[in-house]
């Protein structure tokens, strides 16, 4: 059987599934995530093994500690993924929701209403958990999906779908669709472009990633694609920011995860308070090993003002402050006030998140109203740029498009629409 065989089966079964999973209830299927979940947790231990393979290839194929470390699963992340699922179902369905409603001169009443997009494909790399909260979201909303993680994943995604379905039949029985969770069962390269050809199957198609990856999908694929390219994410630090909670919120922005999409890649500093904030923010940041690609001003103004360890400071290049890490190097950027620093981010960021740390509110405005990204902070970090910390519950992904989603992509931005037209016997003049 060819390959494209192969994923014409897999689409075709997930359509089939998706027309069968829209006739389930709210009702049903919460109880099918509470059983989901509940598996989750008891098959800890055979999630662990799958992933402790997993973790062995990703060192054998030479990934760093960084992405090591978002390919884990231990216990605390497996509680993390059963607790997003139980709140995808505590969350209000969108299925059916009335988005606008109106009757016409002639009694021609229009309805409005939300529903399943159908036939959902999402590409990842690495993190395990995004397969079971990409499959939640898309149940809740009544789409089914089919998953494709990366080649070192991919005993962790197996043993987490199977978990998922294997609980979903035991909670609904035959209502349950037999192929509403699937994982591409192959790591063959091909898979994608033959997958997303299948334009009377599949529906969208949305990459988690790098920017090479999401590049890849969206240049090769058939059918529409929700994307961001990469995470260039920006601190700006003005003049007037408390400076104890500026050095927290870049810590947090750059340190905390920073193989992920919004963890700070630049930090950009007022020049008046340059010389008293980046020293000790360098420190700081040397504490955790943290490669700072530093303008001529910072440069010089840590070399003269603090010692700092060997090739801990390189001089940034053009192509840095386009750059995503996804590790510990930050670029460091000594900006002439606000309208300096926006002009900066809309210029080199990639319209994902970005923060301003200050206490002008004026200043704050108009970096909130310039800056043009998905998320724009004032005095918080920009890793809160997540499904799970705005409240939709576990994240189907982050969009940069302005067409469609754009930003963290919950329940909401996981439905189409349809108009219902009732009428008494209408006819168009």
């Amino acid at each position: 059987m060819s390959l494209l065989d192969q994923m014409t089966i897999l689409a075709q079964q997930a359509k089939t599934a998706s027309r069968a999973l829209a006739q389930l209830s709210t009702e049903e299927k919460n109880r099918a995530l509470h059983a989901m979940a509940d598996a989750l947790e008891a098959r800890a231990p055979q999630l662990k093994d799958a992933n402790a393979k997993d973790m062995a290839t990703g060192a054998q194929m030479g990934l760093s500690s960084a992405m090591l470390d978002r390919l884990k699963l231990d216990d605390k992340r497996i509680a993390a993924m059963a607790k997003g699922l139980r709140e995808v179902a505590a969350l209000p369905d969108p299925v059916g929701r009335i988005l606008d409603e109106r009757t016409r001169p002639n009694g021609l009443r229009l309805q409005k209403i939300a529903t399943p997009i159908g036939v959902v494909v999402i590409i990842y790399e690495s993190r395990p958990n995004v397969t079971a909260d990409a499959a939640s979201l898309c149940f809740k909303t009544g789409n089914a999906t089919i998953l494709r993680g990366g080649k070192e994943a991919l005993n962790s995604n197996t043993v987490i779908a199977e978990t998922m379905v294997a609980a979903g039949r035991t909670a609904l029985g035959d209502r349950f669709p037999a192929h509403v969770i699937q994982v591409v069962p192959t790591t063959d390269r091909e898979a994608i472009p033959a997958l997303l050809s299948l334009t009377q199957y599949v529906d969208l198609c949305m990459p988690r990633g790098g920017e090479g990856l999401i590049r890849a999908v969206a240049e090769c694929s058939k059918v529409p694609v929700i994307k961001h390219y990469k995470g260039v994410c920006h601190v700006f630090v003005h003049a007037d920011a408390d400076l104890a909670v500026a050095e927290s919120i870049v810590m947090n922005a750059k340190v905390q995860r920073p193989a992920v999409c919004n963890a700070a890649e630049t930090l950009l500093v007022d020049k008046a308070v340059a010389e008293k904030f980046l020293p000790a923010i360098a420190a700081k940041l040397w504490e955790k090993n943290v490669q700072l690609r530093a303008d001529t001003a910072t440069t010089q103004l840590l070399s003269s003002s603090i010692q700092h360890p060997a090739s801990s400071i390189v001089p940034a290049s053009e192509q840095d402050w386009f750059t995503e890490y996804n590790d510990y190097i930050l670029n460091i950027r000594v900006v002439d006030g606000v309208k300096a620093a926006i002009d900066h981010i809309n210029h080199y960021g990639s319209a994902h998140s970005d923060s301003i740390v200050t206490s002008d509110e004026a200043a704050a405005r108009q970096f909130l109203a310039e800056v043009d990204s998905a998320a724009v902070y004032w005095n918080a970090s920009t890793r809160f740029t997540d499904g799970g910390e705005f409240g939709m519950g576990a994240e189907i992904g982050i969009s940069t498009d302005k067409i469609g989603a754009r930003g963290p992509m919950g329940l909401d931005e996981l439905c189409t629409y349809k108009w219902l037209g009732f009428g008494s016997g209408q006819v168009r003049g």
